[in-house]
């Protein structure tokens, strides 16, 4: 696998290796060694100041843990050893998850809800990475893995002596998710532990026995674009090692034992009443094609020894799952202990055989089975579409959520879990409709740790909280509904100017509140807001970029030819003014997304009350070198009249494109001759298209897309349709097919080491290929060891270097010669 990673460097290092060249000019270029370039100022600075800390409040409602972290990390951070199994990322050193995707904590601090000073935690290590912070049940602890060298080591930090101390050594195996949980009464954890005595890795450098081979009998086997599959049997060998673990249970006080034989456990949840545990042990025949949640696999249930006690599931390897996004699994799934009760357990059942094609009434079936088990299943409801989760509130209060992705359809249904079999609908709506969301019902933890719905003290009303959009803007929300009226009453509302939100509910009326708020020129802090009283500022974080305070944002609206309304934010740089400076070069950065209706399609929410500032990739930061931005102009492609809206996805990106290039023309911001447009993944695929289909830009930036629909064939996006069932209109996307329209100049960025479904570096690597060969102009820029996303502070640079180069050279052609 190393020799696999260091394989895909090599061409980066090639393409970095003529980096120099854009600031040089041409009689001074020369071959250079490659090597990762620096932004302009200030961008260098804001990207080395130290992120804010984040905040969670307790489960008790009384202390916030305040938790440092670590800036970008170093490209050799990346580096550090990596192998891809069966759709997971890991760090063989560590036994977790690779280093691409963990962002390291450095510190952790206690501080009380009403005002009082942090409390440094003491005790940990110098220099110390941190990550899985957990809270103990009763609020009285946290829990968290240490790296080291070795392995990860499971820790806790008392809140009343904000002490920190080890709980085991570097054996925990966190390969698979967090490694860890807390039992429900908070005496200790249950632990997936590398098993004791575990011997050296694999030998699979050796010689292979023979080739791969896979075979089908004729059994239709849809799979969309999975990433880090596994590929023969030295992976095979790999991820029994590394996923191998053994369930163990480690009490704060005391010596740890083990629960039964080691497996591959994919999931293991104790029981809220801390008697049993629900676990997913993935099993062999393995697969080169789906990712190991999809593997053959026991769901079981066991007591707290290890000993089976009742058998859920035996499921089979899952590599048939029919293309459109609303098709499932056949057989149970979504198994769960329910929230509220000791030890129920509850599953979803598809009742069209998992294919939304399939004509049925019940789309899916929610089952309830109590302890010991051995009673029949209870339905406690059907849905018409499919399950989507359930928020737990007492015997007699549940609600269940399902959704349609066709029709972008969304129901919340009342169940009364003591009298299951039916439910009354509380919500039905177009789920992409952010003017009219009602919100979302409040859950909290219990006394065991659990998500439950909160309820007001006389226990008749819940409460609901939403983003409150509106065109003016997003004003969050607080508001209790009554479950028998549906009556809503609102509490409190972000104020004018402002955007608030609720962390937490400290007392059973609603009154008393945590929130963070943040306001166009003021970074988000948590305050206690007492509705009856004061506000009480609990944290002062400062600005992490106080350079960009000046930038100026407004919200501007147009309209496109067919009449959808668009919008966009429009940047300007600190200390511009049009009747003296005149227009800009300006860079649309946008996102196309899909909808069914164009109402819903057109709605605009102003961010005028969002304090907003750059970090890593973002092309913000090119406000700094004396760019316009029209951030996210609306792309949006609507199906109308029963049509899928890709059916006429260009028709409706250039329309797009057009309204957004006229809109910033008549506004005097921006001149025909100096507008670029670019994007990332889905935003690239856009920015490709429009340069293929349209000569409204002047260059392009696409950061990390696919660009040939050949390789994602069982859809992608939104698509829904594979290939062979619409052919033309995957064919009409692709810019790949268009690779000799593409008449203006265009740079491509991918990571070296993409993970996102569809986007392999091969897209870029192609796509550059068919322009080179038909004699575009193009630079294409591989970022050895990143991922969709780019990590390291060494990429990070390096991309904003290129992105301001790369304009500078054609949207500013003067400032580029003098360089």
């Amino acid at each position: 696998m190393r020799r696999q990673l260091l394989k895909q460097a090599l061409p980066a290092l090639v393409i970095l290796a003529a980096v120099p060249a854009l600031a040089m000019p041409a009689a001074a270029q020369a071959p250079a060694a490659p090597t990762y370039q620096q932004p302009p100022q200030p961008i260098a600075q804001i990207l080395d100041s130290k992120p804010n800390p984040t905040a969670s409040l307790s489960p008790d409602r009384q202390t916030l843990l305040l938790q440092d972290r670590a800036n970008l990390p170093s490209i050799a951070e990346l580096a550090e050893p990596m192998l891809r199994l069966a759709g997971y990322r890991i760090n063989p050193q560590n036994n977790g998850p690779a280093n691409s995707r963990v962002t390291w904590l450095t510190g952790l601090s206690f501080q009380t809800v009403d005002g009082g000073a942090a409390r440094v935690v003491a005790g940990l290590p110098a220099d110390a990475r941190l990550t899985n912070v957990s809270w103990a049940p009763n609020g009285k602890a946290v829990a968290f893995l240490l790296n080291t060298p070795t392995g990860l080591e499971l820790w806790t930090a008392d809140v009343a002596s904000a002490q920190a101390r080890r709980l085991t050594g570097p054996s925990v195996n966190a390969a698979a998710g967090s490694g860890f949980s807390w039992l429900p009464d908070a005496s200790g954890l249950l632990v997936q532990a590398v098993p004791a005595g575990r011997r050296a890795a694999p030998d699979v450098t050796r010689p292979p026995s023979g080739p791969t081979v896979a075979e089908t009998g004729g059994r239709a086997a849809p799979v969309r674009t999975y990433q880090d599959l596994l590929s023969n049997a030295g992976d095979e060998a790999l991820f029994d090692h590394y996923f191998t673990s053994q369930l163990t249970v480690v009490p704060l006080n005391g010596r740890a034992r083990t629960l039964g034989q080691p497996g591959v456990f994919l999931n293991a949840s104790v029981s809220p009443d801390g008697r049993f545990i629900l676990q997913t042990r993935a099993k062999k025949p393995y697969s080169y094609v789906v990712p190991a949640n999809l593997f053959p696999a026991d769901v079981v249930i066991t007591d707290m020894n290890g000993r089976e006690v009742h058998r859920v599931a035996d499921l089979p390897l899952r590599d048939n799952v029919p293309t459109p996004f609303d098709a499932v699994a056949p057989g149970p799934r979504a198994a769960q202990w329910r929230a509220d009760a000791d030890a129920v357990l509850v599953w979803v059942e598809a009742q069209d055989g998992g294919d939304p094609r399939n004509a049925a009434e019940v789309r899916d079936r929610v089952f309830m089975l109590p302890a010991p088990f051995n009673d029949r299943p209870r339905t406690l409801v059907d849905l018409k579409e499919r399950y989507s989760g359930v928020q737990w509130g007492r015997d007699d209060v549940a609600i269940v959520n399902s959704r349609w992705f066709n029709t972008r359809h969304e129901t919340r249904t009342l169940v009364d879990p003591s009298n299951p079999g039916a439910g009354r609908v509380l919500v039905d709506r177009n789920y992409q409709d952010r003017y009219n969301d009602p919100g979302t019902v409040v859950v909290e933890p219990n006394a065991r740790g659990r998500s439950v719905i909160r309820f007001t003290a006389d226990g008749t009303k819940v409460f609901v909280e939403g983003d409150g959009a509106t065109r003016q803007g997003e004003y969050p929300f607080l508001d209790t509904l009554d479950l028998k009226t549906g009556e809503t009453e609102r509490l409190w509302r972000s104020a004018q100017g402002e955007f608030e939100t609720v962390v937490g509910i400290l007392d059973d009326a609603g009154r008393k509140l945590i929130t963070y708020r943040e306001s166009r020129t003021d970074p988000a802090n948590l305050r206690l807001r007492d509705l009856d009283g004061g506000v009480t500022q609990l944290t002062q974080f400062p600005d992490p970029a106080p350079q960009l305070a000046d930038v100026s944002r407004q919200l501007i609206t147009y309209k496109r030819d067919d009449g959808v309304e668009l919008s966009g934010t429009l940047y300007l740089p600190a200390g511009y003014d049009k009747d003296r400076d005149g227009p800009l070069p300006l860079l649309m950065w946008a996102y196309p997304a899909e909808f069914t209706d164009a109402a819903v399609a057109g709605q605009v929410v102003d961010t005028e009350n969002r304090f907003v500032r750059p970090t890593g990739i973002s092309h913000l930061f090119l406000l700094t070198q004396g760019y316009a931005i029209l951030d996210n102009p609306s792309m949006p492609i609507v199906g109308k009249d029963g049509a899928e809206p890709n059916d006429t996805y260009i028709e409706q990106l250039s329309a797009s494109a057009k309204a957004a290039v006229d809109a910033v023309v008549a506004l005097g911001v921006a001149d025909r001759d100096r507008i670029a447009v670019g994007g990332h993944s889905y935003g690239a695929f856009m920015t490709a298209n429009l340069l293929a289909h349209t000569d409204l830009f002047k260059t392009g930036i696409a950061r990390s897309g696919a660009y040939n629909r050949t390789l994602t064939p069982f859809g992608f996006q939104a698509e829904q349709r594979s290939y062979w069932e619409a052919t033309e209109t995957y064919n009409a996307m692709a810019p790949f097919t268009y690779a000799n329209k593409v008449n203006e100049p265009i740079l491509l960025i991918h990571g070296g080491a993409d993970d996102n479904s569809g986007t392999f570096p091969v897209q870029s690597e192609r796509f550059y290929a068919a322009l080179k060969g038909n004699g575009a102009t193009v630079r294409y820029v591989v970022l050895p060891l990143e991922a969709h996303g780019y990590r390291a502070r060494e990429s990070v640079g390096h991309t904003q270097w290129e992105m301001v180069s790369w304009l500078n050279r054609y949207l500013k052609p003067t400032a580029a010669a003098a360089q």
